[in-house]
């Protein structure tokens, strides 16, 4: 993975005001129009984008064609397109590849906004303002395209809804990607946030998209969907077979990144309080409603799996043996969960050590939930089931709240890295992903 960008993290979001664009002379929107040997169907797309940005588009564009070494005549139809249409400029590279070339382009061009769409234009020009909107506003970070929305009208055949709908799925389950449709060719982003991101992709054809959004969703960063009309080409060149490969080989590739904390997601972040959640609340540590929040929802989840463990082991042992495995098994889970959500801990480093701790703060849980089940054993001589089931939920509450203040003040405390703009509850990912 490539992760050469320099240290920092991301300024707050502001909308892009008029007078300022209009000073700096760069238009507010570069449109990239990535192609390979589309000599025929060039011409028409760029007049009829430049058309629907001349009528509806409040700010000055540009419309760039990234030629992807074609071997036709299509740098010819681009240049001359370029030569007669001041806002179209016309890019050659000399290696094929979408991704290669939107990173080449994006990475050169001086427009605050950047877009693609596919030269075949599938996609209903209308959802190209809405497209961008969120992202002049200040408002997004990345915006896309989705042919997935309820309220998008899809015309396309059954095969390629298919491999598409499968593949989300893919997405979802092996990457927990949250975003709908990962391939539409209609996406957009600020150049501040590209100049962040796109070192850190590395694949250069299709699924440079899907890597895009995954690192940014998993960087924190708002990502703007809007619902599209798109029309199936019957002509794509695309080889489905193919891409599909190279697209699971992508997805194995970025999980393992993730999973290892092999990148450098934290220079990605907004500066703190750009976010809503991130404003501090008067008396309150920096940090501690969103863990008490995770916590909370690790705890509950966790007590569930607790109960229906210790209902289970009960079946076949005494109550203190059904206790002790019980909240061994979801002790550990817990941890582990917390670890990640809650505290905002990523990579391997120190998982091992974070485990152990978790064990003794399990042993103290244990103690507790053990003396209550002895004491009420003592007190009643033979309890019922129910009986036993509300004295432990009872001791779990008070475990709970003393698991939170060790997991904080021992197991995952708050120190606070020296960059500017580190976020209070997430020091830990810095250390663990560099």
């Amino acid at each position: 993975m490539q992760t050469d960008t320099p240290w920092s993290t991301l300024p707050a979001r502001e909308h892009l005001l008029a007078a300022a664009v209009d000073a700096a002379g760069a238009p507010v929107l570069d449109v990239v129009v990535p192609v390979y040997n589309e000599e025929k169907d060039l011409e028409p797309c760029v007049l009829r984008l430049h058309d629907h940005l001349t009528r509806t588009f409040p700010y000055p564009f540009r419309i760039t064609v990234a030629d992807n070494a074609s071997t036709d005549r299509t740098p010819q139809v681009a240049d001359r397109l370029a030569a007669v249409i001041p806002q179209v400029r016309s890019y050659r590279l000399e290696e094929k590849g979408r991704g290669r070339a939107l990173r080449t382009v994006w990475s050169h061009s001086d427009s605050p906004v950047l877009a693609y769409m596919d030269v075949d234009l599938s996609t209903d020009l209308n959802a190209l303002l809405p497209l961008v909107a969120p992202l002049i506003s200040g408002h997004s970070d990345l915006a896309i395209g989705s042919r997935l929305s309820r309220s998008s009208r899809v015309v396309r055949g059954s095969k390629r809804e298919f491999i598409s709908r499968s593949y989300n799925l893919i997405l979802r389950s092996s990457l927990s990607a949250r975003f709908s449709d990962a391939q539409c060719g209609f996406k957009a982003i600020r150049r501040e946030v590209a100049e962040r991101l796109l070192p850190m992709v590395e694949d250069t054809g299709w699924f440079f998209d899907t890597e895009m959004l995954v690192l940014a969703e998993r960087a924190g960063l708002r990502i703007h969907e809007v619902p599209v009309d798109w029309v199936d080409d019957p002509d794509s060149t695309v080889h489905i077979v193919r891409t599909a490969t190279d697209d699971l080989k992508g997805v194995w590739r970025v999980g393992r990144a993730l999973a290892t904390g092999a990148l450098p997601l934290d220079r990605l972040a907004r500066p703190f309080g750009d976010d809503p959640r991130d404003r501090g609340v008067p008396g309150v540590p920096g940090g501690l409603a969103r863990q008490l929040v995770g916590f909370c929802v690790v705890g509950a989840l966790s007590t569930l799996v607790y109960l229906a463990l210790y209902s289970l082991f009960r079946l076949g042992t005494g109550p203190q043996v059904a206790n002790g495995a019980a909240l061994l098994v979801s002790a550990v889970a817990n941890t582990a969960a917390n670890r990640r959500l809650t505290f905002g801990v990523r990579g391997r480093g120190g998982s091992v050590r974070h485990q152990a701790q978790g064990l003794v703060v399990f042993a103290i849980g244990l103690a507790l939930t053990s003396g209550s089940l002895a004491a009420l054993d003592t007190a009643s001589g033979a309890p019922s089931h129910g009986t036993e089931l509300a004295v432990l939920i009872a001791a779990n509450l008070a475990a709970t709240v003393l698991r939170f203040l060790l997991f904080r003040a021992w197991v995952f405390p708050d120190r606070r890295t020296d960059h500017p703009g580190a976020r209070p509850g997430a020091a830990h990912a810095p250390r663990d992903a560099r």
